[in-house]
């Protein structure tokens, strides 16, 4: 047995991260906008207001995708872009972009995944409080039945939001991303109470405006990976993954079950409760009802993984990584059993197909003397978590995609430039892309449908 015959082979972007185009054609300014220019935000002192260009050169960009192979695309749609104050007025322009986007795409017979979210927060919507509003979550409905009526007849997929725990997280509790706030936990808690409310919204709202419309959602969170086959390791290891302790400096920011268990189940996790119902918008009981909405599948983002077993005392026990354990470029550690062991469990609990929508690896590539990019230990990376993902699915895990991270070398957040996630290398001073070794070596997994790993 290997992958579905139908499985989906893609890779993904992000609209802050690869367009440019910051101050044209009508777009309004993002949260992600304004936190680069705050002196010591971003590593290497550099903005996305270029990013790789991708506003003017998207159909360049799309016809390598198609030479490459590339299937099914997932980008997302900069809320800003296309309504400048995140309310009201439409940016027509801004729009027009993503329409003629979308017809490229088709037109080289590649799929496209819409994320509606992935964290530029038009910077209007910010002043007015974000998602501590309470309208917060009819504002990200009414976006999503504007990007339903116009795209919802060429994209039939589509995502809510990317990564939960990384909007609160790092840009609400530690102050890494934009907006740079560090709220009390209470103001955490109903944020990400409000944000879950707005994916149900705009659930509905995608619903009742696309014809045979497929929706999911895309949290994050490192997998507990078993540190032996033992069962009550494997036991340690669930419990740890759901677990939800309290931490009144960053609340439940970095939790799974806190930012899955109301979507996919309409709870939140009891444990959790103990600690953070007191910090809950009053009303949150009635508000689960629109949370749960029906998904056609559960995304998950995948990098790494930490290790787990069963303690003395017969409670998780974290097992450290020994000296020398591989890491990538970010020193994340590198562990591709948690792309076994992460949808196994997911899929356990929530038991709706899976889709990996991120997963790649941050690697010091650089142009050789041969003018080209060769990425050994990124190919050995996504080859290893390849292998846990298709044991996974081997083992009755319903696994439907993986889109690698990412499609092109971009711009890395708080990092700015200085890390490579891509396929595609990216000269940042002439624009100019480059396929890696990686990128012709998962063309080939991909038109192999895997047998090649």
């Amino acid at each position: 047995m290997s992958f579905p015959k139908n499985f989906l082979w893609g890779t993904a972007t992000s609209s802050y991260q690869i367009e440019g185009g910051a101050y044209e054609d009508g777009k309004g300014l993002n949260i992600w906008d304004e936190f680069t220019k705050v002196p010591g935000a971003i590593g290497d002192r550099s903005t996305g207001d270029a990013a790789i260009d991708h506003y003017h050169s998207y159909r360049e960009d799309i016809r390598l995708m198609a030479e490459m192979g590339i299937r099914n695309y997932r980008f997302s749609i900069s809320w800003a872009r296309v309504m400048p104050e995140g309310t009201g007025e439409v940016n027509e322009k801004g729009l027009a972009f993503y329409s003629d986007l979308l017809d490229c795409l088709l037109a080289h017979g590649i799929r496209p995944f819409c994320t509606l979210y992935h964290w530029d927060l038009p910077s209007a919507l910010h002043r007015r409080g974000g998602w501590l509003n309470p309208a917060m979550p009819e504002w990200f409905a009414a976006y999503a039945r504007l990007i339903g009526q116009r795209l919802g007849d060429r994209c039939k997929d589509f995502i809510t939001i990317n990564e939960p725990q990384c909007i609160i997280g790092s840009g609400y509790a530690l102050g890494v991303h934009a907006p740079g706030l560090k709220a009390s936990a209470s103001d955490l808690v109903k944020m990400a109470h409000r944000l879950m409310l707005a994916h149900g919204r705009a659930v509905q709202a995608l619903r009742e405006t696309v014809p045979g419309v497929r929706v999911g959602y895309a949290p994050c969170g490192d997998p507990a990976v078993p540190f032996s086959d033992r069962p009550e390791d494997i036991e340690a290891a669930r419990t740890a993954y759901f677990s939800v302790p309290v931490d009144d400096k960053v609340g439940p920011s970095w939790n799974i079950a806190w930012f899955s268990d109301p979507v996919m189940l309409g709870q939140y996790p009891a444990e959790g409760l103990r600690g953070y119902e007191k910090h809950l918008p009053r009303g949150w009981e009635k508000d689960l009802l629109t949370i749960r909405q029906p998904l056609d599948f559960y995304a998950q983002n995948i990098y790494q993984g930490q290790r787990w077993r069963a303690g003395e005392d017969g409670r998780p026990q974290r097992v450290p990584f020994p000296a020398g354990h591989p890491h990538n470029a970010l020193n994340w550690p590198i562990e591709a059993e948690g792309l076994y062991w992460g949808p196994r469990f997911l899929y356990e609990r929530y038991k709706t197909p899976i889709i990996i929508t991120e997963n790649g690896m941050d690697a010091h590539d650089c142009v050789s003397l041969d003018g080209q990019v060769h990425d050994p230990n990124r190919q050995d990376y996504v080859h290893r978590y390849l292998l846990a993902l298709r044991r996974a699915v081997e083992d009755g895990v319903d696994v439907r995609g993986y889109f690698y991270w990412s499609f092109f070398d971009n711009f890395e957040w708080a990092h700015g430039y200085n890390e490579r996630f891509g396929l595609v290398y990216v000269d940042y001073q002439t624009q100019r892309r480059i396929l890696k070794d990686s990128a012709h070596w998962y063309k080939r997994v991909m038109e192999s449908n895997g047998e090649c790993l």
